[in-house]
């Protein structure tokens, strides 16, 4: 990642209106989701974990297994440490999960709760628990959003699960197909779908920590309801990373765990901040064919292809484009630099948390804050296209400028998990939804010029468009001259 000169705006208000951001807690909980028969336990109220689950619920229209550890009002004077001892008691002994996670909500982080010295005491008091990994992460939701909660989650789950580098443990390329895939928060179970399968292409294996993509998907099974995550990496592929052939790292957010695990497995890696674009697609392709060692699949090259002739079509209405962008860090880093090789100019960029990667987005200023802030900005600048979440629909429609929603959460359409950004496909399928929707204002169309000359004549003299004549009387001195 270039060191970028972007200006990066802080709060200056004191409350949030119209809040851009989910918890980071919520991040941490969609982490965990990725790995088969698991379950995030949630250490806060019920209604910290309720208020989770519905926001689960309405972007994967699927049950979500989620736990609490169900803190009340005594639990949160005199401490709530004994709450997660029995929480992770009565979750492994009724599901038998292959893992736990335990991240925090803002109550347990206020109320001064030491979530790792409680992760202690159930190993002590229920030895007989001890092959079910437990990872607690400390998430508040007043701090961070989801993409923080999310990368902090795959962090600690390395810093549990991976062993330190050693030859006994660990042997870089000892499964010659290997390839461990960490993902960003941002890429939908769509993108991974998509991300395994150019893996793949190339001859290699993919492991992708989390694997979202398996799990929650929005497929069927012939299984009932499941306490347990259906799909998704298996817990025991962890252990086993460091016998990668190599790593492959998507998203800024997740390069500090991309560096614990470098250095307790010596594999090597390679680090993409976004998949959008030609050149970041076609950085992935040359560190595929490079690991492996195999040519690019000529499928890969088609669609290289379908979308160099796509950015032809689209720059004509993407040119000069004025967009506003409200995000989590990674995401917004992306869709600005695709804009900008489109043409296009982020006029309005909003992040809901810092992160280093915002110095470096395509726009002279990123402001820390909420959907108000993107509202000043979009009427300040003119903005003449939104992009965010589904928290910016009442502002599209109150300002009448049209939104394409990315991210999480996406609960007011249908499908919005499965859509791929990713690739030469599905950044191709990324510039025709905004052409199209500058089309309808408009934007770059041509429309055919009607010529004077080729209308039909009416039979309506009035209808008759004749020349103007410029007449001159006999009597006037022009007249009189001419005659001459």
């Amino acid at each position: 990642m270039s060191e970028g000169k972007t200006q990066i705006d802080k709060r200056n208000k004191a409350l949030s209106v119209s809040p851009l951001k989910s918890s980071s807690t919520i991040g941490a909980a969609l982490a965990f989701l990725g790995f088969n028969r698991s379950i995030p336990m949630l250490h806060g109220s019920q209604g910290c974990t309720a208020f989770g689950k519905v926001f689960f619920v309405r972007h994967f229209r699927e049950p979500i297994p989620l736990q609490t550890t169900a803190m009340d009002q005594v639990s949160s004077v005199m401490g709530s440490e004994d709450n997660v001892v029995e929480g992770l008691k009565a979750i492994c002994e009724k599901s038998a999960p292959a893992m736990v996670g335990v991240p925090t909500t803002g109550l347990a982080e206020t109320q001064g709760s030491d979530i790792h010295m409680a992760v202690g005491d159930f190993r002590k008091k229920y030895p007989q628990f001890g092959h079910i990994p437990v990872i607690a992460v400390s998430t508040p939701d007043y701090s961070g959003c989801t993409e923080s909660g999310f990368a902090a989650a795959v962090n600690a789950l390395i810093d549990v699960m991976v062993p330190l580098a050693d030859v006994a443990a660990t042997r870089p390329g000892l499964r010659k197909k290997q390839v461990t895939v960490l993902v960003g928060s941002f890429l939908t179970p769509g993108d991974l779908e998509v991300l395994k399968e150019m893996i793949e292409s190339f001859g290699l294996r993919p492991v992708l920590v989390p694997d979202l993509s398996d799990s929650l998907d929005g497929h069927l099974t012939d299984s009932d309801f499941s306490p347990l995550t259906i799909g998704g990496t298996a817990v025991s592929e962890i252990s086993e990373l460091g016998n990668s052939l190599a790593t492959i790292v998507v998203g800024a957010s997740m390069y500090k765990a991309a560096d614990l695990l470098a250095q307790r497995t010596a594999v090597p890696d390679w680090r993409f901040e976004h998949l959008m674009g030609l050149e970041a697609v076609d950085a992935l392709v040359h560190a595929l064919s490079e690991i492996s060692g195999e040519p690019v699949p000529e499928r890969l090259e088609r669609g290289r292809a379908q979308l160099q002739d796509a950015m032809l079509d689209t720059h004509f209405m993407l040119g000069m484009t004025r967009v506003a962008i409200a995000a989590d860090p990674d995401l917004l880093y992306g869709f600005s630099h695709l804009l900008t090789d489109m043409g296009a100019k982020t006029v309005a960029a909003v992040a809901p948390a810092n992160a280093p990667i915002l110095k470096s987005v395509a726009a002279e200023k990123v402001k820390l804050g909420d959907l108000e802030d993107l509202e000043k900005l979009a009427v300040e600048y003119d903005a003449e296209l939104l992009i965010s979440n589904s928290h910016a629909a009442e502002l599209s429609r109150r300002m009448s400028i049209p939104l394409l929603r990315v991210g999480f959460p996406q609960y007011d359409l249908l499908g919005g998990f499965q859509r791929v950004w990713i690739g030469y496909q599905g950044t191709k399928q990324t510039l025709f939804d905004l052409a199209n929707i500058l089309l309808d204002l408009e934007r770059g169309e041509i429309h055919p010029y009607h010529s004077v000359l080729s209308q039909k004549r009416s039979s309506t003299p009035s209808s008759i468009q004749t020349p103007e004549l410029h007449h001159v009387s006999e009597t006037s001195p022009e007249h009189r001259g001419q005659q001459h």
